[in-house]
């Protein structure tokens, strides 16, 4: 395929659709290269528009350590709207990047970070623009490898046919070694086409290449085994897990928007991991073990980004960031190095007994208040025993008393809804929480004038944690749920008018469901749904119900299965799960003791601070906890 850009015939159809300036490019902080002066070409992908997918941090790290190296390009690419998406069907228009426009279709690579799976279809459409044949099968030489990354990459399954191959864990060593591997195999001549160079990954031990494995099913529609087709092939893949994040201090230059986009700050991860354990959370189990960036690392990092990208916001990101070991002294470090500008600081997420009238100071230093989200998780103090999440009512209401005195008017509350053996009354206790917080931030501020946000998601059963075999709750039940917890929290006018409640309904939990915990037979339904029209099933204004109905219904039934199978049935501890060869680190008999402990009602302390509790990941990835304090400070600018 031509590597021309495509940017003349692109230009006349821009002022034909929504929001063009996200399709120009041209942003601070990205970088061009010659096409002809380097070796291996990555276009690198989020799959959804411009504004949700420009700020991803994976992605804009992976960005700039492969154009750090001197014989490689990356450059980035986004779904198209879909009213641009017509028009380049119609015109003949290739999927492009936004550095060079160039056809997707002519890079080494294509690398796509999948945060949810909801994005999927997103990348058929992109695969089909770009002139890529849609399945793995019929792609040769001539086509792009289509790399999966991400958390949503770590149960591929269902997207087999479409990927050609999938990264588990960490990127920054991955991209590297797999650059390498091209690199050597166009040097050598390409020997053996495709399956040469997908043979060379897989043989990493630390690539999955779908193709090179079988799935045998039982006659129940169980898995049977899944087993290696090819000589080399390691039957079980292994994850990338980056230590030392000292050594990569990424983004240097973050990219600046064009377009306004969701988040608009400089992001810096201040640790990677969590070891909470609440077994729910598929994110704090794949990425363990904890591993800090210094104190000194987080203040270079922020000066130079602040400096280089002119951003007015410092995101302080992590899974859980006010459990960094030195959380109080970077905060107020960077409170008083900021105090006389209009830079403010933000954690993104906060752990209810994590947060201290000294965090809540250190983030509104000059007065500037970013929004304060809270994630309780569960109404009762029964159900938090069921997840492990730790946090007590008192935790809860000091917290939120403590951010109104400190000037925050409003806080959100983020809990779900439909955990394993949840009751009706489980969530009732959510109303009866949030007018207690209520009542005592009035107390607190001696003002009527706070509010809270109630936020409720549907709870998704994930792989690789301890509820992978769980049943998910109906989507009936959770929406029946939903409307007795309303009408709970309107029952009291004057606390009620205080508290917003937003939700998802069970329906969009349902297809979430069945992509997440799916098999190689849901590619199928994900096909079908994509050839119905099927585009930004994250987005409710395009998601549809009824579609992935019908698609599953068709799709699944010459296996006697349906989407119940995948959703709402309980696993056996047996039972052969469809990313049992993919390898996390984590001990599967020790995720199963943490079923059998949910359903106890049994809490497990947090492996940092109460010794090790035996999940596997440090002995099976070679690594360990790596965690403060350093007892450094941050210095004035």
């Amino acid at each position: 395929m031509s590597m021309a850009s495509v940017f003349s015939r692109l230009e006349r159809l821009l002022p034909r659709v929504s929001r063009p300036i996200q399709y120009v490019g041209g942003e601070l902080g990205t970088v061009a290269k010659d096409w002809d002066s380097v070796a291996v070409r990555w276009a690198l992908m989020y799959p959804d528009t411009y504004e949700v997918g420009l700020p991803n941090q994976g992605v804009q790290i992976l960005y700039e350590i492969l154009n750090e190296m001197p014989d490689v390009l990356a450059e980035r690419t986004y779904a198209v709207r879909p009213d641009l998406e017509v028009l380049l069907r119609e015109e003949g228009i290739p999927q492009f990047t936004l550095e060079n426009h160039r056809p997707v279709g002519a890079f080494d690579l294509l690398g796509v970070s999948f945060a949810t799976e909801l994005c999927y279809t997103n990348l058929l459409t992109a695969l089909d623009l770009a002139g890529i044949p849609v399945t793995s099968a019929d792609r040769d030489e001539r086509h792009p490898i289509v790399v999966a990354g991400g958390h949503g990459a770590f149960n591929p399954e269902p997207i087999a046919d479409f990927i050609d191959a999938a990264v588990l864990g960490d990127g920054e060593e991955a991209v590297r070694d797999i650059t390498g591997i091209v690199r050597d195999w166009k040097a050598e001549g390409r020997p053996g086409g495709r399956d040469g160079v997908l043979l060379r990954l897989a043989r990493t031990e630390r690539v999955y290449v779908p193709r090179f494995y079988d799935v045998e099913y039982a006659p129940d529609g169980r898995i049977r085994r899944v087993l290696p087709n090819r000589a080399g092939v390691p039957s079980r893949i292994g994850k990338y897990t980056t230590t030392e994040l000292d050594r990569w201090p990424h983004p240097k230059r973050p990219i600046v928007p064009v377009a306004e986009t969701v988040h608009e700050r400089y992001a810096v991860e201040i640790f990677r991991g969590c070891t909470r354990g609440c077994r729910f959370c598929q994110a704090g189990m794949i990425t363990r073990p904890v591993r800090e960036r210094s104190i000194a690392s987080i203040g270079a990092m922020v000066a130079r980004g602040l400096e280089f990208s002119g951003f007015c916001e410092v995101g302080l990101m992590s899974l859980s960031s006010a459990d960094h070991s030195e959380i109080d002294a970077i905060c107020s470090g960077l409170g008083d190095r900021y105090a006389e500008s209009n830079v403010s600081l933000s954690l993104p997420s906060t752990r209810v007994d994590a947060f201290n009238i000294t965090l809540a100071e250190g983030l509104a230093r000059n007065g500037r208040r970013t929004g304060l989200t809270f994630a309780p998780e569960g109404g009762s103090e029964r159900i938090r025993r069921v997840i492990n999440k730790m946090v007590s009512e008192e935790d809860l209401i000091r917290t939120v008393v403590a951010a109104y005195s400190s000037g925050w008017r409003s806080v959100k509350l983020y809990f779900m809804c439909g955990l394993p053996t949840e009751t009706d009354e489980d969530v009732l206790q959510i109303a009866r929480l949030a007018h207690e917080v209520i009542r005592a931030g009035r107390v607190a501020v001696g003002s009527k004038d706070i509010r809270a946000t109630v936020s409720i998601g549907g709870f998704i059963p994930k792989p690789h944690t301890p509820f992978q075999w769980a049943p998910a709750c109906p989507p009936e039940v959770i929406d029946h749920r939903i409307r007795l917890l309303k009408q709970a929290i309107n029952a009291n006018k004057s606390l009620g008018r205080a508290i917003g409640i937003r939700y998802s309904d069970g329906e969009s939990s349902v297809v979430e469901g069945l992509l997440a915990r799916g098999d190689r037979r849901v590619g199928a339904v994900i096909r079908a749904v994509w050839e119905a029209g099927g585009r930004f099933d994250g987005w409710s204004e395009h998601f549809s119900f009824a579609r992935w109905q019908q698609a599953a219904q068709v799709e699944l039934k010459p296996f006697g299965i349906d989407v119940e199978w995948y959703t709402t049935r309980e696993r056996a501890e047996d039972e052969v799960l469809p990313w049992d060869h993919l390898d996390p680190g984590l001990d599967r008999e020790w995720l199963w003791q943490e079923w059998d402990n949910a359903l106890a009602e049994n809490e497990r302390d947090d492996c940092r601070w109460a010794g090790c509790a035996d999940c596997g990941v440090c002995p099976s990835q070679g690594v360990d906890i790596e965690i403060g304090p350093t007892g450094g400070r941050l210095l004035p600018s």
